[in-house]
């Protein structure tokens, strides 16, 4: 069996070895050797610089983190439970009065003679310390056909008026019913 003969490394070989090693690592020493403490923050590192791999080992966990030296601040929205209820604070002051309402609303109808006149007028009036709120006419009879409602309106607060007649003459008798809606109003 033949046996391998080891040679020396030439002068030229250690010191290519030597100058790599140095360097390499050179730079680096230099690098931490010229920086201070904490002078290297979020404005001196690139977007995923740091991942969880290589803080792992010094991450900082609630061991490391003084009690009672966090504040509010330093935590996102509903990260915080709620703390107890504080006591009521003092009546604030009475606000405006509310707009006025409605009350006893009612209707009130009035219709006119049943016969064959040609034309009708009809009012129907609210009852007193009530106000005119709405109001409607209506025709009752058999030739309605041939009737028309002309004019329909509220005349003042608390009076509806309307007016009927006949467009085609009719022998049949026709009435007008006038209602009105009416309340008190505070």
């Amino acid at each position: 069996m033949r046996m391998l003969s080891l040679r020396r490394p030439s002068p030229a070989l250690v010191i290519a070895c030597l100058a790599l090693g140095i360097a390499l690592g050179g730079t680096s020493v230099a690098a931490v050797s010229q920086l201070g403490r904490n002078t290297v923050g979020t404005a001196q590192l690139k977007t995923g610089a740091v991942t969880n791999p290589k803080l792992k080992n010094n991450a900082v966990t609630s061991a490391k983190v003084a009690n009672r030296s966090l504040l509010r601040a330093d935590f996102a929205a509903g990260q915080l439970p709620a703390g107890p209820t504080g006591p009521a604070g003092p009546a604030g002051p009475a606000g405006p009065a509310g707009p006025a309402g409605l009350s006893g609303v009612e209707r009130v109808d009035t219709t006119s003679a049943l016969n064959s006149s040609t034309t009708r007028t009809q009012a129907t009036t609210c009852p007193a310390g009530k106000r005119l709120i709405g109001g409607g006419a209506r025709l009752n009879g058999a030739f309605l056909d041939d009737v028309a409602i002309q004019l329909s309106f509220p005349d003042n607060d608390n009076i509806y008026r309307a007016r009927a007649a006949e467009v085609v003459a009719t022998p049949g008798s026709w009435s007008l019913t006038v209602f009105a809606i009416c309340a008190t109003a505070s």
